[in-house]
């Protein structure tokens, strides 16, 4: 697991650091402030991206990183690094979770709506909650309308949750002496992402 792990590392391109959903951490906190029931730690002023999420990790509940990765980023930055971090860590996926991962993949590269349905609708009658499964929730919760004939949109706050859930449930399903390192791997790849910022 490890050497796939640095492979994936080594290879990846990383996105711009225009993925994040506001300029300052300060805003994030302020205009998603659901944030605060998930995170108890809060930023320090005029605290970066990079040195927040160096801080929840450092913490006692390291765990808090993921979710403020998946609250930081964009809704498709969000989904594709929870997509690397779920199929680098779930290499063998059941046939039903690997559909609905072709759901996803295919919605963060196009980000049709007819995807985002289709991704939305597998995943809120699996018959399990996977973490490939809390992925096609946050696509469904990303935005816009929940079906083609119904204008009800979710909270902005509902994806990010979805998406901090695929990636801890990933976390939680390694055998418990490759845990902290899977917890590492996702946060790893979380720095990368802010490493702008």
């Amino acid at each position: 697991m490890t050497a796939a792990m640095d492979d994936l590392n080594s290879e990846q391109t990383l996105p711009p650091a225009r993925a994040i959903r506001f300029d300052r951490v300060g805003d994030l906190f302020a205009e998603m402030p659901e944030i605060s029931k998930f995170i108890e730690t809060a930023p320090e002023a005029d605290e970066g991206y990079r040195g927040f999420l160096e801080r929840l990790r450092a913490s006692n509940t390291p765990e808090e990183a993921v979710t403020f990765t998946a609250f930081a980023l964009d809704a498709k930055a969000g989904i594709k690094w929870g997509l690397e971090c779920v199929s680098s860590l779930i290499p063998d996926m059941a046939p039903e979770d690997t559909k609905l991962m072709n759901f996803v993949s295919d919605w963060v590269d196009d980000g049709s709506s007819e995807n985002r349905w289709n991704a939305l609708q597998m995943a809120m009658f699996a018959p399990r909650r996977s973490p490939v499964v809390y992925l096609g929730l946050g696509v469904g919760w990303s935005g816009g309308p929940l079906a083609p004939n119904d204008l009800v949109t979710v909270p902005a706050w509902r994806a990010p949750r979805a998406i901090s859930s695929a990636v801890m449930r990933a976390v939680g399903q390694m055998r418990t002496e490759h845990r902290a390192e899977s917890l590492d791997f996702v946060l790893d790849r979380a720095a990368g992402l802010f490493r702008l910022n």
